[in-house]
């Protein structure tokens, strides 16, 4: 993983981003393929997850195998769109423990407004995966860090679909310790904030809403 930014070029994950993008895309087209993007997209971002070994018993011979260490893995979804990517990094890793981040954006000053939180205990011993389809102003995402960093999180890394320059720039502004893993970088943002070419309002999309 780069320092800052990985941009994921898979062939699999370019094609099903295409089709997502489309606006003739059902809701239920949109999830699906929200859900098997994320599973490739979690590949990447769980690469330096920490390991230790234990003794286990092959059918074959004694061996001192590679396993997870550790504390179990945080996800913490940034509502509500970030709901649409939490089951494909959960069936990586079934045993994750969940977080949830209430923030909506105030349609006037873009800036974003806390309603809930609630994350898994010991944040400072787990690896913390921050799941949000759009990184588009930034801002949100930089508050809901700033969260779990008051929460004693301390290795937290950002999943997203899509991200403009203007998100990515602002994060490492305001977390320079945090990776960001996505689909794609686009163009930029337009005077609404939403990421073009982009694909929309990934939550409207995904869950049939206006």
């Amino acid at each position: 993983m780069q320092e800052h930014l990985t941009v994921v070029d898979h062939p699999l994950v370019q094609h099903k981003l295409t089709l997502m993008r489309d606006k003739g895309a059902s809701s239920a087209e949109f999830r699906r393929l929200l859900h098997e993007i994320t599973l490739l997209l979690a590949y990447e971002i769980t690469r330096e997850m920490p390991m230790t070994t234990r003794a286990i018993e092959t059918p074959l011979e004694e061996m001192d195998a590679p396993i997870l260490a550790g504390k179990k893995l945080a996800l913490v979804s940034i509502l509500r769109a970030g709901n649409g990517m939490l089951d494909g990094v959960l069936e990586l890793v079934p045993s994750a423990r969940v977080g949830f981040v209430g923030l909506y954006r105030d349609e006037e000053t873009l800036k974003p407004v806390q309603y809930y939180f609630k994350v898994p205990e010991g944040m400072n011993d787990r690896m913390v995966i921050v799941v949000d389809p759009m990184l588009a102003t930034g801002n949100s995402s930089a508050a809901a860090i700033d969260l779990l960093k008051q929460a004693g999180a301390t290795d937290i890394r950002f999943l997203c679909l899509l991200a403009a320059p203007e998100g990515v720039a602002r994060m490492k502004e305001a977390h320079p310790d945090v990776p960001i893993v996505t689909a794609s970088v686009d163009r930029g943002l337009n005077s609404k904030g939403y990421i073009m070419p982009g694909l929309g309002d990934a939550g409207d999309r995904m869950f049939g809403t206006k």
